[in-house]
């Protein structure tokens, strides 16, 4: 350790800023830092002259490549909307089809109800009107046979209703003619 202390003692003296020497190499590395300040701040003013420019240039690109994303993201929307507007479509469809079937069901049910009370009221049916219809054909056919009348011309396709009113008219004054007969016989 002596060793370590008496080295540290040899130590040459620093040198004093006194000499001329001294002077050349202070001002070396003044003028050393002075230019180095300069092209740092040379650096600087290129940079942002350089920045300034191709910072409009990067900012116009940036725009069009804004654009050609929006453009794309449009078409992509307008796919999107038309898929969505026939998935509607057909969702209304299927409810359209669902409302029509429980329509019809219900239609069915109310026939049902209603043709189960006419049952019970005694009316009679749309076959048991027909039937009775028929019936009173054949019988006015028999009476008109019996008389000698002639047979009234019928239409060949007549629908049921008139043919029935018809029928009903006919039948009016062919079923008074066997009560009169039967009146003046009681008499």
């Amino acid at each position: 350790m002596a060793k370590l202390k008496s080295k540290a003692r040899a130590k040459p003296a620093p040198e004093t800023t006194d000499t001329p020497e001294a002077h050349d190499k202070m001002d070396q590395l003044r003028r050393s830092i002075s230019e180095s300040a300069q092209q740092i701040w040379m650096a600087g003013v290129g940079a942002f002259t350089r920045a300034q420019a191709e910072g409009t240039r990067l900012f116009e690109a940036l725009v069009k490549e804004g654009m050609s994303i929006e453009s794309r993201t449009r078409k992509m929307a307008g796919g999107k909307v038309d898929a969505v507007r026939e998935a509607v479509g057909d969702k209304v469809g299927a409810v359209r089809e669902r409302a029509a079937d429980t329509w019809d069901r219900l239609e069915k049910v109310f026939e049902e109800r209603v043709q189960r009370a006419l049952t019970r009221l005694g009316v009679p049916g749309r076959d048991e009107i027909t039937a009775l219809i028929d019936r009173v054909d054949e019988l006015n056919r028999e009476l008109r046979k019996l008389s000698g009348a002639p047979e009234p011309v019928m239409p060949a396709k007549m629908p049921s209703a008139k043919r029935a009113a018809e029928k009903a008219a006919e039948k009016k004054p062919a079923a008074r003619k066997p009560r009169a007969k039967k009146d003046a016989a009681a008499a």
